[in-house]
Formats: C-alpha cells, sequence, structure tokens
C-alpha cells in the first residue's frame, strides 16, 4: 500500500475527495479540516494500492494540488486492515507490477546528480577496480563494481527516453561522462603513485592475469550480461525491490573497464586501453537499451491493464 498526505485548498478540498472517492483501490481516507498552516488548507490522507497509485497521483497533479498544496507519498511496508485487503483486491494488477512513473523519475534524477560525493565514489572504485586488475583478484574486482554508483545515472536515460524529459537526459549524460571521466583521471595518477612506490609495475599489466583478463577481451557475450543485468536493474528500481541491484552491479564490468583503460594508458599499453573503453562501452550501451525496452514494454503493460479497468467499468 502507499499512505498519501495531501495539503489541499479549503475550496479544493470536496473536488479532491470525490476523485479519491471514485478511485479503486482506495481507503482509509482522513480529513482534517484547516491542519495545514504552510501552506495553509486542509490535511487529506489516505491509503491506495500501489496498482493503483500512479493514476490517482497522475490526477491530483492534474488538478493543480503539487502547486496550489502539496502532495507526499510513502511506502507502508506492513498495513494490517480489511479495507487494505479489499482495497488491494479491487485494484486492477499487481502491487509488485506496478510503475510509479514520479516516484522512478524523482529517484533517477536523484541519483544523476553529479556531486562531490557521486564523484568521490566513482573515484573510490575505480581506483578499487585498479588495485583488482593490477593484482588479478576477483574479489577486489566484485567490491569495486558493488562500489560504484553508476546505475544511477545510466536508470536515468533509459527513463528520461521513455518519459521524454530531455532536462534528466543532460543532467544523467553530464554525471555519466563527468563522472567516468574523473575518475580514470584520478586512477591513472594514483596507478602512477602506486608505480612510483612500486606497487604497481609494468610486469602486472603485461601479465596473463586469468582472472580479470576478460576486462580488456570484450565480446558479444559482455552486451548479453550487460543487457539482462539492465533489465534485472530496472524491475528492481521499478518494484521498489532495491535488494536486487547489488546483483546487478556486480554483474557488470563498467567499472572495472574503466579502471584497466586508465591503468594500461598510464603505462602505454594502449591495446588493452581500447578493448577496456570497448568493454566499457559495450556495458553501457548494453544497460541503456535494455533499461528503455523494459520501461517500454512496463508502460505498455499498464495501458492495457487501464483500457481493460475502464472496459469492465463500463461493462458494469
Amino acid at each position: 500500500m502507499l499512505h498519501l498526505r495531501l495539503i489541499v485548498p479549503a475550496d479544493r478540498t470536496d473536488e479532491v475527495l470525490h476523485l479519491i472517492g471514485h478511485t479503486v483501490g482506495t481507503t482509509h481516507l482522513v480529513v482534517m479540516p484547516g491542519a495545514a498552516r504552510d501552506p495553509q488548507g486542509d490535511v487529506v490522507m489516505c491509503d491506495v494500492a500501489r496498482e493503483a497509485g500512479d493514476d490517482l497521483i497522475g490526477a491530483l497533479r492534474g488538478l493543480g494540488i503539487d502547486r496550489s498544496g502539496s502532495i507526499a507519498v510513502e511506502n507502508t511496508d506492513l498495513t494490517l486492515s480489511a479495507y487494505a485487503d479489499k482495497a488491494e483486491a479491487d485494484a486492477p494488477g499487481e502491487g509488485s507490477d506496478a510503475v510509479l512513473w514520479e516516484e522512478l523519475t524523482r529517484a533517477t534524477d536523484e541519483e544523476s546528480t553529479f556531486s562531490v560525493t557521486y564523484v568521490a565514489f566513482m573515484a573510490v572504485a575505480t581506483m578499487l577496480a585498479a588495485c583488482g586488475v593490477m593484482l588479478d583478484n576477483a574479489i577486489l574486482i566484485v567490491g569495486a563494481m558493488a562500489v560504484g554508483p553508476d546505475f544511477g545515472p545510466l536508470a536515468g536515460i533509459s527513463t528520461a527516453l521513455v518519459q521524454r524529459a530531455p532536462r534528466l537526459v543532460g543532467r544523467s549524460l553530464w554525471a555519466l561522462t563527468g563522472g567516468f571521466a574523473i575518475a580514470m583521471v584520478l586512477t591513472a595518477g594514483f596507478a602512477w603513485m602506486m608505480n612510483a612506490f612500486g606497487l604497481f609495475t609494468m610486469h602486472m599489466v603485461e601479465a596473463a592475469r586469468p582472472n580479470t583478463a576478460f576486462i580488456w577481451q570484450p565480446d558479444w557475450m559482455s552486451f548479453v550480461v550487460a543487457f539482462l543485468a539492465g533489465i534485472a536493474g530496472t524491475l528492481s528500481l521499478t518494484s521498489a525491490k532495491s535488494g536486487a541491484l547489488i546483483g546487478v552491479a556486480i554483474s557488470v564490468t563498467t567499472v572495472p573497464a574503466a579502471a584497466n583503460a586508465a591503468v594500461a594508458f598510464n603505462y602505454g599499453d594502449y591495446s588493452q586501453t581500447w578493448g577496456s573503453v570497448s568493454q566499457l562501452l559495450a556495458n553501457l550501451g548494453g544497460i541503456v537499451l535494455a533499461g528503455t525496452l523494459t520501461l517500454l514494454v512496463q508502460k505498455a503493460l499498464l495501458s492495457v491493464r487501464r483500457r481493460r479497468a475502464l472496459e469492465h467499468a463500463g461493462a458494469h
């Protein structure tokens, strides 16, 4: 269930109550006249089945409540109520399949912010991956992939393409390209420093490295794995099952590829540099393509569900 807390101008309350009352899947309606002070208005609260939430939120925005008052939405993990059970049963579809487009857009917009913290995570992840590729240590590679925050901007690009939000596309592209560029430059400097201390050597770069050689030797499987990871990551975001994101992070080689490209370039091994860049681009492209197609399919299924719900309502 979703819990909605609205601040509504007093002259619009009846209109909002009528909307909520005629939305299938709502319950636990509470009205507190004149309770809000900033902005002034009535406080209206209700619970709504997740599968009906996107329609209700969209309708409330259509009434301008987000401009004249406020719309706050919270996920309710546990609701013990026969009324809630009935609301979920009445709402068409399954809550786990529902997509809250406003929530997704806001979440990816936040994750695509080019900030000091974002760049720091990117740089640390890439340096950690550099240690992993030089030591041919798969555990360090997995750790670096888990730390890297690059899936946020990738999901932002997919969401922006489906929602036709050019501002989010630009914001996400800047975070992605700027983050990787700075992380790779810093990692090249890190490799130079490690070489000065004798911790990185040219021999490490030229070694066979059987555990991590795949990083600079991309093939079609690189794209396939990235594509599948993009599907899983997008489903994780849209279904609010964020626990699956860690699995997505450690299944693609974006950060290790960036790290190996920076280290190989530092040592003048341009063959490895190009191979690593190709691996990076294949992974980025696969994730964005998969994310975009997944969202388009979910949007199409949502349209079919809405049409069937309207046909069912018309029949009765």
